[in-house]
């Protein structure tokens, strides 16, 4: 993988970045909560708010895993801005092309993310959200030092209506 380049998102990532995004939504319902047909119909132009500083200040950074100049994985970091919860960020939207997982992207994104937030010394965890079951997203996270704090019940519902739990997981940066 001497071609993969991990940088943070920038305004020409967007149509790639959106294309991903529709695939891996289509392609693993399971895996987001988000949906394809919704998520499909979003402008481009709505994705600007995961550049760095997007949503009013909310989007800390979006990284993007590039293989050979293509996009084939990102990985989002939002924390709020109320002031008593702005010690913890939150990590939304990890995803790699089906054509590159197993190659460690998903490993390359994580600890590239971590790396930016332990450099925010106001920032103390982050947490995230996987659905319960995913035992390789799990063992990535569980790798990088996340521990599981507890699980929501039927966090998703899917089209088929099977209800799937998301495992809760946070790590302290502090």
């Amino acid at each position: 993988m001497a071609d993969l380049q991990i940088r943070p998102m920038l305004e020409p990532d967007l149509l790639a970045y959106k294309a991903l995004r529709d695939a891996m939504l289509a392609g693993h319902p399971e895996a987001f909560t988000s949906d394809a047909e919704t998520e499909g119909r979003r402008d481009l132009a709505s994705y600007r708010n995961r550049l760095a500083g997007g949503g009013n200040g909310a989007t800390l950074f979006t990284l993007v895993a590039l293989d050979d100049g293509r996009l084939v994985g990102a990985l989002t970091c939002e924390r709020e801005p109320r002031l008593k919860v702005r010690h913890i960020a939150h990590l939304v939207g990890m995803m790699v092309a089906d054509s590159h997982r197993g190659r460690g992207i998903g490993r390359a994104l994580l600890a590239a993310a971590l790396a930016r937030l332990r450099t925010h010394p106001d920032l103390a965890q982050v947490t995230l959200s996987v659905t319960a079951g995913n035992r390789a997203a799990i063992g990535l996270y569980e790798g990088q030092g996340f521990v599981r704090y507890g699980c929501l019940p039927d966090a998703i519902r899917l089209a088929d209506g099977r209800g799937l739990d998301k495992d809760l997981m946070r790590l302290r940066l502090d």
